[in-house]
């Protein structure tokens, strides 16, 4: 078959038609407009168009591509509120232990106060009057027994004053002083505790001290209020300090 050669409005139409095509290509390739013509195998082929006309394809929103999107791996998501999580346990963890420490500390200070207490109001009891009594016929025996129930640096005041002061001056007068604790018509000895912590209690006593002496008719009666401050010791509690109020 003999070849033809196709007409100049033939090869205008094959050039509108490969625009077209190349234009086409560039959208995206979107559906040829109306009645286009399109060339295939050297031949021109007119398309016609539906009757409600071509229409381009929508634009993929933003929507579809999140939710085609792949979900992301567990891995990539959850370290950091795992490492959060581990973090805020831990500090819970350790409130939680110092809190126990703290109460646990306090139950056990409370405790030992409230044992010193009762134990320094007892040795206070059976301390005072015998150390706020003596009597000229044995002087170094009644200031020896009170010495035991000393400790510190009253110890020592109370060994030099007694030495240079009350001893020469009983023996002069011949002075005989007994100190017993006051007790009310209920009979409870006039003593309580005025502060305590573990180691330190301060008791006040009412005493009454009777004395007889060269320098007074019969017997006189002294009605004293006395602070007396009480140290834990190795040996016990001791008499650390006393005031006269």
């Amino acid at each position: 078959m003999p070849k033809t050669t196709p007409g100049p409005r033939t090869r205008r139409t094959m050039t509108a038609a490969t625009r077209a095509a190349a234009k086409r290509a560039e959208r995206g390739h979107r559906a040829p407009a109306p009645d286009a013509s399109v060339a295939v195998a050297g031949r021109t082929v007119l398309i016609e168009a539906p009757k409600n006309g071509w229409e381009d394809p929508p634009e993929p929103s933003l929507e579809s591509f999140e939710e085609d999107a792949p979900p992301k791996d567990e891995a990539e998501v959850h370290p950091r509120g795992r490492r959060l999580l581990t973090l805020v346990l831990g500090v819970l963890l350790l409130a939680a232990l110092v809190a126990t420490a703290v109460l646990g500390w306090q139950y056990r200070d409370g405790s030992r106060t409230e044992s010193a207490r009762t134990q320094a109001l007892t040795a206070a009891q059976k301390a005072a009057p015998v150390v706020l009594s003596y009597d000229y016929r044995h002087l170094d025996k009644d200031f020896a027994s009170a010495r035991t129930h000393l400790t510190g640096g009253f110890h020592t005041e109370y060994g030099k004053t007694t030495k240079a002061v009350v001893g020469p001056t009983a023996k002069k007068y011949r002075a005989v002083v007994k100190a017993t604790i006051a007790a009310p018509a209920t009979g409870t000895p006039a003593a309580s505790v005025v502060s305590a912590s573990p180691d330190k209690v301060v008791v006040l006593l009412f005493i009454n001290q009777v004395t007889e002496s060269t320098q007074v008719s019969g017997a006189r009666v002294d009605l004293n209020r006395v602070r007396m401050t009480m140290a834990r010791t190795d040996g016990g509690w001791k008499v650390s300090g006393v005031d006269a109020l």
